[in-house]
C-alpha cells in the first residue's frame, strides 16, 4: 500500500481541488438538513445515524454486514483516501475515522474545524447532492483500537492507562444522569469534548490542547481510553488524541449507556 497522500489533520486551504473521485473521498457526516442546506463541493453524505449500533448501546461497531453496505455506498477501495468532516466540531468524523481504524483502512484525513472552519474562511458552499460510484468491499474488522467493560472491571486501576472521559463534568459527577447509575468510571478524568475545540477560530482543534491534556494527566507515554454517553463526544477525543501524536489511543464504545447501565460496574461520583 502507498503512503497516504495527505496528512491527518488538514486544513480547509489545504483540500485538493479538483478532487479525484478515483483516489479521495470527501466525506459529509453532518446533520442531513445541514447537507441538503450546504455543503462543501464535492462532498458525499453519510448520515451520523447510520454509523451507530441500535439502542440500548450505540456506541458499539456495526456488524460486519452493515460495514460492508456503508463502505459500498461510498465507493470503497484499499487505495482510496477519506477526508472527513461534520458540523460541529469532529464527534462524527472522529467517530468514523474509529471505523476506518477497526477496519484496518489507515487512509483518512480530518478538515481542521469541519464546516463551521469552512463556513468561518469564508468558502463558499454549494446544494448539489452527491453519490460515489459504489463498490463491493470484503471488510475485515479488529479489536485494536477498542477496550470492552470487561477489561476494563478486570484492570481497574492499571498503572499505564488513562481514561478520558469526554461527557460534561454535570454527568462525570453524577450530577446528570443519563443511565441507571450516574457517576464515573474510577479514575478517569473529565475532559469535555468541546473544551477540546477553539470557537474563534471555527472550531478547529485547540492550538494549546496538548498542554491542557497534560496537566490533567492524559499523557502521550499512557494507553488513552476514551469515552461518553454513546461513543459520538469521544469520537472527537479519540480523533484530538491521535491528531496529537498519542500512540496508543482506543475508544471504550460501549461508553456509559454500557457502563451505567451494568449491574456489576463500579462508579465514581
Amino acid at each position: 500500500m502507498t503512503t497516504s497522500p495527505l496528512p491527518l489533520l488538514l486544513e480547509p486551504g489545504q483540500l485538493p481541488s479538483p478532487l479525484d473521485p478515483s483516489l479521495f473521498r470527501l466525506v459529509d457526516l453532518s446533520k442531513s438538513e445541514q447537507y441538503l442546506a450546504g455543503h462543501i463541493p464535492g462532498a458525499v453524505h453519510l448520515p451520523p445515524n447510520s454509523i451507530t449500533t441500535p439502542a440500548p448501546t450505540p456506541g458499539f461497531l456495526p456488524d460486519v454486514d452493515s460495514l460492508q453496505q456503508i463502505f459500498g455506498a461510498l465507493g470503497h477501495h484499499s487505495e482510496l483516501h477519506y477526508i472527513v468532516y461534520d458540523d460541529e466540531g469532529g464527534g462524527w468524523a472522529g467517530r468514523f475515522i474509529w471505523i476506518l481504524d477497526s477496519i484496518g483502512h489507515t487512509r483518512y484525513s480530518y478538515l481542521n474545524g469541519g464546516l463551521k472552519a469552512w463556513q468561518a474562511d469564508g468558502r463558499p458552499l454549494e446544494q448539489e447532492v452527491h453519490q460515489a460510484e459504489p463498490t463491493q468491499p470484503t471488510l475485515t474488522t479488529n479489536d485494536e483500537h477498542t477496550v470492552t467493560a470487561e477489561t476494563l472491571m478486570a484492570e481497574q486501576n492499571h498503572p499505564d492507562r488513562v481514561i478520558w472521559d469526554a461527557r460534561s463534568p454535570a454527568e462525570h459527577h453524577g450530577e446528570k444522569v443519563l443511565a441507571a447509575k450516574g457517576g464515573h468510571i474510577p479514575g478517569a478524568i473529565n475532559f469535555e469534548w468541546t473544551a477540546g475545540m477553539d470557537p474563534q477560530r471555527g472550531l478547529r482543534l485547540r492550538s494549546d490542547l496538548a498542554e491542557q491534556l497534560s496537566a490533567l494527566g492524559i499523557t502521550s507515554d499512557r494507553e488513552v481510553v476514551t469515552h461518553c454517553q454513546t461513543h459520538h463526544r469521544s469520537g472527537f477525543t479519540y480523533l484530538a488524541a491521535k491528531i496529537l501524536g498519542y500512540p496508543r489511543v482506543k475508544a471504550y464504545a460501549g461508553s456509559w449507556s454500557e457502563w451505567g447501565n451494568h449491574p456489576d460496574t463500579p462508579v465514581e461520583l
